[in-house]
Parts: structure tokens; sequence; C-alpha cells
């Protein structure tokens, strides 16, 4: 993108500043992938005549989160900070510690542009905006490296069931089938694709819309705890920490694949792999291809500097901008908030994405659905599922009782 280009878009849009502004954005994007799509946002911003402080903080969301809400309820505020589509920040909004975006979302014709509407609800309190999407990340993929499998004879699977069948194999051959890191927020991810994927789009509408306990407890959400029970069994050998750990386990042929976000195309692209080519991507895990539509979004915490305020809303327009949604999220992996965008360099992953998408197979995400307190006790107790022996039908029984907690 010529930087002439993006100083016009930003004319158009929204003052541009008579001197530098420097602002500390905050974030949890720190592996290869997600350094590489970052950058690009500092560059944009650099570009317009601000100054991007990078804030980065290592761990992932469940490390950064209470950090990132610490220092904003303890004085010590970020010019911006990433948080997951949902209730989040609801607590830090209704604190009145969140900067006011409607005029910049007005202005720039949010509610026109952004799409699934979903992802503006989130960011509406009281009707008013309070956050800046920047993407659309869904967990339900399964990577799968194609040399593991050429290797051993056998075509790659099309979907979770003939993963599943052909772990053996794998297993014999001296590879980890699945690939699995230990933060405990990847193996609820994993429960959480396993949920579509394995009960279907109205089993799952039924738990997570309707909140039908009935159904939570019943035999298609039986066979959901199962799939993670046969899940865990393929993991077992998988020992290291960080998502991008396991997924290059995947790029280096030491395991067949990985439940995992989006994201992780990223790493792929770092490491020189192709799509179609050197590994496949199934969404939904080859069964049912619905995604889900999370993703990140960046709030604008209070500041008492009118200069401050001045660039936050200026970064606040360039994130949703048409020349930055294309830049960022070719590079992360995700799909864009917006459908008015050239998306032609779109590798063959991003392609099935941007399909799903247009054609509405969606589905709001948890952080969407369930407050955080229920989020967390599941997350705990996906934690404790992987880490043990505990039966599948035990498992279901001790989730039930959580959201029932959050009716």
């Amino acid at each position: 993108m010529k930087l002439t280009k993006l100083t016009a878009l930003l004319c158009a849009t929204v003052a541009m500043p008579a001197m530098a502004t420097e602002l500390e954005v905050t974030h949890w994007w720190t592996s290869g992938g997600e350094a590489a799509a970052v950058a690009e946002l500092a560059k944009a911003f650099d570009a317009s005549g601000d100054k991007w402080v990078d804030g980065a903080i290592a761990g992932g969301g469940g490390t950064a989160r209470p950090i990132m809400i610490s220092r904003i309820t303890g004085g010590d505020p970020m010019g911006a900070t990433q948080f997951n589509h949902g209730q989040q920040a609801l607590e830090l909004v209704e604190a009145g510690l969140m900067l006011d975006l409607t005029d910049v979302a007005e202005a720039n014709h949010w509610k026109d542009v952004v799409y699934p509407p979903s992802l503006l609800d989130a960011c509406t309190v009281d009707g008013k905006i309070y956050c800046a999407p920047v993407n659309i990340h869904s967990p339900e993929w399964l990577w799968l490296n194609n040399k593991v499998y050429e290797d051993l004879g056998l075509p790659v699977p099309t979907n979770w069931n003939e993963f599943v069948a052909t772990a053996p194999q794998v297993e014999a051959a001296g590879k980890i089938p699945l690939a699995l890191g230990n933060q405990p927020w990847q193996s609820n991810l994993a429960f959480g694709a396993m949920q579509i994927a394995v009960a279907g789009l109205d089993a799952w509408k039924a738990v997570n819309i309707d909140k039908n306990m009935d159904v939570a407890a019943g035999p298609e959400y039986a066979k959901v705890f199962q799939a993670a029970a046969d899940a865990r069994k393929l993991a077992a050998k998988s020992t290291v920490q960080d998502w991008n750990q396991a997924t290059n386990l995947v790029i280096t042929d030491e395991a067949a694949g990985q439940i995992m976000g989006d994201w992780a195309q990223g790493e792929f692209q770092v490491a020189g792999e192709v799509a179609g080519k050197d590994y496949t991507c199934l969404p939904g895990l080859g069964l049912n291809e619905y995604i889900s539509t999370g993703g990140d979004a960046f709030y604008f915490p209070k500041l008492d500097d009118p200069d401050k305020e001045a660039a936050q809303k200026r970064l606040a327009a360039l994130l949703v901008s048409p020349e930055v949604q294309v830049a960022f999220n070719l590079k992360k992996g995700s799909l864009p908030i917006r459908g008015d965008v050239d998306l032609s360099a779109a590798n063959d992953c991003m392609k099935k994405g941007l399909k799903i998408l247009a054609g509405g197979n969606i589905v709001p995400s948890g952080d969407m659905n369930w407050n955080p307190d229920v989020q967390k006790q599941a997350e705990d107790l996906m934690v404790e599922f992987w880490k043990s022996d505990m039966p599948a039908d035990e498992a279901q029984a001790k989730w039930v009782e959580i959201l029932k907690s959050g009716l």
C-alpha cells in the first residue's frame, strides 16, 4: 500500500494531526505470524503522522487481559488495547472508563460496511459504540500436514472422523496425531470447535442461543464429549506450551494435525508453506462448515489529554479503513470485518472462510453467548478434563451445571 494513498484516505475520513502523537497500544499478538500482522497496523498509523508505541504482552489473552484490565482500572491506561469480540470489556465500558467512538463510527459509516452486524453490536452499549472491530477469527479449523499422510500412502483426511480413523497409522510411524499446547484456552478452543462440528448447528444453537439445558445434557452433546475424549488421547504426546509451538509441530512434519483458529495461517505463511499444497485446512473440522464470528477489536481507554483522544479516534478510523483491513488480515490469516475490500491475494484457506462468510453460515462466538464467569469455569473444566482420565459423561454433567449457573 502506497503511503500517499493511505494519507489521502485518512484526510477524507478524519482530521490529520498537526504533529505526531504517541499512543501505546497493548495486545497479545507475539507469534511470528501475529507480529507480521500487527506490524501492518503500526506501519499504517506511523504513516498517517502519529506514532504507534507497541505494548505486546506475551502469553496469550489469558495472561494479557488481566494486565490490561488492571492498568485501566488502576489509573495507568494505555492509548488502545485489544480485546476479543464480546463481553470482555463490558464492565470497563459500564464503569465509564472507555472512550465513546460513536462519532467516528458514524463519520465512517461503520454500520453500512461492518459485516456481520453482530460485530458492531458487540461494541455497542446503550446505543453507543465503544470499539473498532478489526477482524473475524474462527476457531473451528483442523489443520493437516499433507506430507505426513503422503509418506504413509494415505489420502489426506477430509473430516474429523477420517482423521481419527487414520491416527493409529500416524502414531505407528512415530508422529503425534494431534498437536495441542498446554495453555488452558487451547483445550477449550478444541472443545468449542467440536460443538458445531460434531453436535451440529441445531444442537449448538439450542444450547448456546436458546440455553436449552436438556440438549446440553443429551445425546448430541454426549458425542461432543466423546470426540473430546478421542482428541485427548491423540494429543497425549504433545508436550509443547504455546499454540504456535503446536502449529510448528505440524509445519515441521512432527505432527499430523492441529485444531486451531484460522490465525494458524499466519504461521504457515511465515514458514513459506502453501495452502492446498503443503497443508490442508478443514473449516468445521470438515463435518459442518460453519464458522463462529469471533475475533478482535480495539478499545480506547479514556485519557485526560485532548491530543491523545484525537489520536485515538484517528487510529479507530484507520483500523476499519479498507486498505488497512486488507494489509492486516492477509498477514493475520483472519477475515476482514467489511465486505467491500479486495482480497484477490487471499490463499486457499482464506477463500474457504470467505465463501462460508458470504454464504451466511456463521454463528456468534462463545464470548458473545456466555458471560466471562461461565467461560472461565468452562475453560477450567476443560483443563481438568484434558489433563486427567475424567470420563466423558462426568465432564458433560459438570459442564451442564456450569452453563446453568449463567442462566
